[in-house]
């Protein structure tokens, strides 16, 4: 089968150019108000409320539940061209949450608006985004798209994380909650409806030799779980979340317990969300044509070496800064190489529904991770144990992506 071509090639690159950046915009106010928020949000409601931070961030694990079990289903849907109507209605359906949050008074409504958002961010993050972009332009071609799409994302926390607790201060954080809907509703709805235009995907476009069609939705996953670089990518993608979410979560605690001042904690925390970007630039500038399957091979490297940094490192913020520097650019090229993986490694059919099957148990993993390294903590008495858990899951990170790679490489 092979696609039509585009007879109006600079026409084209116009307005692929727009569809990225509309979607790039997007994905700045959804991970920021959807992501980036919560942690900004539940300290001003503890402190209002008095709720604790474990039944805070218990609303928030399930969510990442719900995200993980919808994964599938979102991919599948995008596949199947409702990428506009699904992130769309996503966007304004967790604008509502928003809303809703905002008049919380008790546990039970929290936990209960906390879950339905996760299911929302499924269809609103990058992996949505990431499909949309492949089916716009085939899975091929979405390396461009994808990296520049994060390199939009990687604003989001730098954006939105200021702006959350001004407006806190100003109008309280029932307040901010509705000026975060209102970002959810009007800007993400609005930019996720006019830029996925159904009608432009490649997939729309196909010229088909073969009667039975292209192979979709479970056929496609079931092809894609015959293939061992399928099963690598898995293992690797669970033990990232592993480390990635624990890290995320603890990092805080972590670092004071380490032997910094709380000033010296927020320096060094500052440093990764610059650098993810900064990491996205080199990769996109130095090895924009290079196999993932390489890049990726180098980057997964760099994860344990990181964590032996954070646990060994002089206690100064000199140097765990520089460390956390090399953990956000290695961070920032793992999200590019996750979005690229599928179809450079495993299969180039049904982008959505075989990414999304992969990335599940990622989010279900994601969810427990800071859960189990605090029980893991609080059995220890310290850090050092959980330090060394988050190094077994980056060494297991590895050796996945480098069977999947290898796999990739000789098949």
């Amino acid at each position: 089968m092979l696609p039509e071509r585009d007879t109006t090639t600079a026409s084209g690159a116009g307005n692929l150019h727009r569809f990225i950046s509309a979607l790039g915009a997007a994905q700045i106010c959804s991970w920021g108000t959807l992501f980036y928020g919560f942690p900004v949000i539940a300290e001003a409601m503890r402190a209002d409320l008095g709720w604790t931070k474990t039944e805070l961030y218990g609303a928030a694990t399930c969510g990442m539940l719900l995200a993980g079990v919808a994964a599938y289903p979102v991919g599948a849907a995008i596949d199947r061209g409702h990428g506009r109507a699904l992130m769309t209605s996503a966007s304004v359906t967790a604008g509502l949450l928003l809303a809703a949050w905002s008049q919380v008074t008790d546990i039970a409504a929290f936990y209960a608006v906390l879950t339905l958002l996760g299911c929302m961010q499924a269809a609103t993050l990058y992996e949505p985004a990431f499909a949309v972009i492949a089916r716009r332009v085939g899975p091929l071609e979405a390396r461009r798209g994808i990296t520049v799409l994060t390199l939009w994302g990687g604003f989001a926390s730098t954006v939105f994380i200021p702006v959350i607790q001004l407006l806190i201060d100003a109008h309280g954080w029932r307040g901010a909650l509705l000026w975060m809907a209102a970002v959810n509703i009007f800007i993400c709805g609005g930019l996720y409806f006019f830029a996925i235009d159904p009608g432009r995907d490649i997939a729309a476009r196909i010229l088909s030799t073969d009667p039975a069609g292209p192979v979709t939705g479970r056929a496609a996953v079931a092809s894609a779980m015959k293939k061992p670089a399928y099963w690598g990518l898995m293992i690797a993608w669970i033990s990232y979340a592993a480390a990635f979410s624990s890290l995320t979560y603890h990092f805080y605690p972590l670092l004071l317990e380490r032997g910094l001042d709380a000033s010296g904690v927020v320096t060094v925390l500052a440093v990764i969300g610059p650098a993810q970007v900064a990491g996205r630039v080199i990769v996109s500038t130095i090895a924009s044509r290079a196999p993932v399957r390489r890049v990726g091979s180098v980057i997964m490297a760099i994860f344990p070496l990181t964590v032996i940094g954070f646990a060994y490192a002089p206690p100064q913020v000199i140097a765990l800064a520089g460390i956390a520097a090399v953990y956000g650019a290695a961070n920032g090229i793992a999200t590019i190489v996750r979005g690229l993986s599928v179809p450079e490694m495993v299969t180039r059919q049904a982008y959505g529904s075989v990414n999304g099957s992969l990335v599940a148990p990622m989010n279900i993993m994601q969810a427990a991770a800071p859960l189990i390294a605090a029980l893991i903590w609080q059995a220890s008495g310290g850090y050092g144990a959980v330090l060394a858990a988050i190094l077994a899951a980056s060494l297991i990170l590895c050796a996945g992506f480098w069977f999947a790679a290898y796999k990739a490489e000789v098949k």
